[in-house]
């Protein structure tokens, strides 16, 4: 076959971004003249998944989202950006890196947990879709009972430092129901924070990382992507740990303070920790 020819006919068919000497495409769009100062950030986001562009009140939840996932404070992904950054400063790209490999079971990766979660229950529930609070109850109490039993936590379920309640998630509720987006992910959400206690024994808080999977999952977004858009808000968060790691840099103290802590136990000792 001529080369030239073969090249031709070599395609790689994409709905997203293309370019050539002269333009830039992205969804279909001129990116410079379509999109540039027009689009928010959040609005392509949502785009570039869904390839659809979202509502004024879709997009408001999904901001919403971002903004409640950003940041929260000095949490294992923070620290592992400023850690990293200390060790290797010229390596900008590694820090923001490290922090978002840290979004796991416990951090960040609940917001995806608890979206498939609540929609492999509504999944799996017979007959229409509940309208009542005491019909969600009656599921809520079934998935969880059904999930303990596994021993596996109730993703969305406590919070290590928000014991009373995590205040992201009736905020976040608040905005869905002001918008008409409170579905029946958010409404299942809410029903297991009312049975906790009854399921448990004990009631705990729901929390924002869990409210933003069920929010995500109500604006009809893939769950088994939902990790990504809390790794896309963690994002800018860490880059603004690390700005502030610049500005007034803890890291060093961090790393001072436990290696300067640190003491040797014999693995034979009858007081060594037991290893798990």
């Amino acid at each position: 076959m001529n080369p030239a020819t073969e090249q031709e006919e070599l395609q790689f068919p994409t709905s997203l971004g293309t370019s050539t000497a002269t333009e830039i495409r992205l969804l279909g769009q001129d990116l410079a003249t379509d999109l540039m100062g027009k689009v928010s950030f959040g609005e392509l986001a949502f785009w570039l998944v869904a390839m659809r562009r979202p509502t004024a009140s879709e997009l408001r939840v999904f901001e919403s989202v971002l903004v409640a996932l950003a940041d929260h404070g000095f949490t294992p992904t923070a620290i592992a950006a400023r850690l990293t950054y200390l060790s290797a400063p010229d390596s900008l790209q590694g820090a923001m890196a490290a922090g978002l490999l840290g979004g796991g079971s416990r951090f960040l990766g609940v917001t995806e947990d608890c979206g498939q979660f609540l929609a492999a229950t509504l999944g799996a529930h017979e007959g229409p879709t509940p309208e009542t609070d005491v019909e969600y109850d009656e599921i809520a109490l079934a998935a969880i009972t059904a999930q303990r039993a596994t021993g596996k936590f109730v993703p969305g379920l406590g919070h290590p430092n928000h014991k009373d309640g995590d205040p992201r998630t009736p905020a976040l509720i608040g905005i869905a129901e002001e918008e008409g987006l409170r579905g029946p992910h958010l409404r299942l959400f809410e029903a297991i924070g009312r049975m906790s206690e009854n399921a448990l024994g004990r009631r705990l808080p729901l929390n924002g990382a869990g409210v933003c999977g069920a929010a995500l999952a109500d604006l009809g977004l893939p769950t088994d992507l939902l990790r990504g858009f809390a790794l896309l808000a963690r994002a800018a968060g860490l880059l603004g740990q690390i700005a502030e790691e610049r500005r007034n840099p803890i890291g060093m103290d961090v790393y001072m303070s436990v290696d300067r802590n640190a003491v040797y136990v014999d693995p034979q000792s009858p007081t060594a920790p037991e290893e798990r």
